[in-house]
């Protein structure tokens, strides 16, 4: 393991909790704006809005916008 995996995997509980913190955020955010919101429908929905842009920074990282970030 490298010095940059030693340091992600050393914040991954962090990482990990922050994404899932965004996640809980918008549901809540969607519940106040929707009074009868189906939460599952919500939810996967939700899951494929932070997908797409997962798969757009990926696409960024091949492309090497963070060559020198």
């Amino acid at each position: 393991m490298d010095i940059i995996e030693k340091e992600l995997d050393s914040r991954k509980d962090e990482i990990q909790k922050e994404v899932e913190l965004l996640f809980k955020a918008n549901m809540k955010i969607t519940n106040w704006d929707v009074a009868e919101a189906d939460n599952k429908k919500a939810a996967g929905l939700l899951l494929e809005i932070m997908q797409e842009k997962l798969d757009m920074m990926r696409g960024d990282i091949l492309t090497g916008k963070y060559d020198n970030y």
